[in-house]
């Protein structure tokens, strides 16, 4: 038991041995054959993800913190319903192997996975790469935002996975008060904002679709060698919603410097094979048959106040001593600066 609390960075209130966590994988993945160790992978600011290896072969296990967390958040359920509902579409997501609620085996709730032997891009400026390869990557990640933007969520099971409509209120809601719940300073480009979003909504019928939340290149596995995707990943906060305010998440890391946060704003993109902006934001609706409306900077500023909400989430947990990441309070930081990014387009 001490071993595996020791592993899990965790208190060893509810964590149970290893053994025990074998013993479930045995009773509830299929094929599966022990024993097992686990490996803290890089990245899961939010949710702890775990590589576990056993006799027969690779998994990935993705829990809930244990421990205070902000209210709605680190939804892993969620997250495995979505996942195992786009299995049957042309998205690719990876195979889902079992799901547990019962905290007394990991401590909190958590599902295992396939594990995808591939690559994770942080940098989207894909440093590394010629020309052609990022111009490559960067279709391969726009048509994986496409193909979710098409799924009919009553086709895939998924009708009641959300509110039908109302999205934009929502997140303007709900993202105010996790902001709220999680300051430890006063920023004053959020408060601003804070004010502002309600006032500018899209007066438009929104179109319910499934809407990922947290789509961006380091949240995709690429295939190890080719510019193809193998897996969205970290649904935690999917839900239905506009298909233009999740897309315009994606989009927000042409406005980000890099600097401030992974992005692109500044960069000067002439012979990269990094499309810019707009042709990336074309090729989109090429894709989908949609048109670009004339306040699409709405969506992208709303884009930029969710991410500085979260960011401040991972400084607030960092405060309190519950953060994931050693990093954290550092990320933290930057939630001021994309406010203030947001507020600069709501200027101009």
């Amino acid at each position: 038991m001490a071993r595996i609390a020791a592993i899990l960075g965790q208190t060893r209130e509810g964590i149970m041995a290893e053994a025990e966590l074998d013993a479930w994988m045995e009773a509830h993945v299929a094929g599966y054959c022990g024993p097992l160790t686990l490996t803290r992978l890089k990245g899961g600011q939010s949710n702890p993800t775990w590589r576990v290896e056993a006799a027969s072969g690779r998994y990935v296990l993705r829990q809930k913190p244990v421990g205070k967390v902000l209210p709605s958040a680190h939804q892993v359920d969620r997250e495995y319903t979505v996942m195992k509902a786009l299995g049957e579409t042309d998205v690719p997501v990876p195979r889902m192997l079992g799901f547990c609620d019962d905290d007394s085996v990991m401590g909190s709730m958590f599902f295992v996975m396939e594990h995808l032997e591939g690559r994770t891009l942080w940098d989207p400026r894909l440093p590394e790469m010629t020309s052609a390869e990022r111009g490559a990557i960067f279709e391969a990640m726009n048509d994986s935002i496409a193909r979710i933007s098409l799924v009919d969520p009553l086709a895939v099971g998924l009708g009641d996975y959300g509110r039908q409509g109302g999205y934009l209120e929502r997140q303007v809601s709900r993202w105010t008060r996790q902001y709220r719940a999680s300051e430890t300073h006063r920023i004053e480009a959020m408060d601003r904002l804070i004010d502002w979003l309600p006032q500018n909504m899209p007066t438009r019928p929104e179109e319910v679709r499934i809407a990922h939340g947290d789509f961006r290149l380091d949240n995709l596995m690429f295939h190890p060698t080719e510019p193809r995707v193998l897996g969205v990943l970290d649904w935690e906060l999917s839900t239905l919603g506009d298909p233009f305010a999740d897309f315009a998440y994606n989009v927000m890391v042409w406005r980000i410097a890099p600097g401030i946060f992974r992005g692109l704003g500044g960069v000067d993109l002439t012979g990269t094979g990094i499309p810019t902006e707009d042709e990336y934001i074309n090729l989109w609706c090429r894709k989908t048959g949609r048109d670009r409306p004339t306040d699409f900077d709405f969506y992208v500023i709303l884009s930029l106040f969710r991410i500085a909400a979260i960011v401040q989430g991972i400084a607030k947990r960092a405060q309190d001593g519950t953060a994931n990441d050693p990093k954290a309070a550092e990320m933290g930081k930057v939630a001021g600066p994309l406010a203030e990014v947001a507020w600069a387009m709501v200027r101009r």
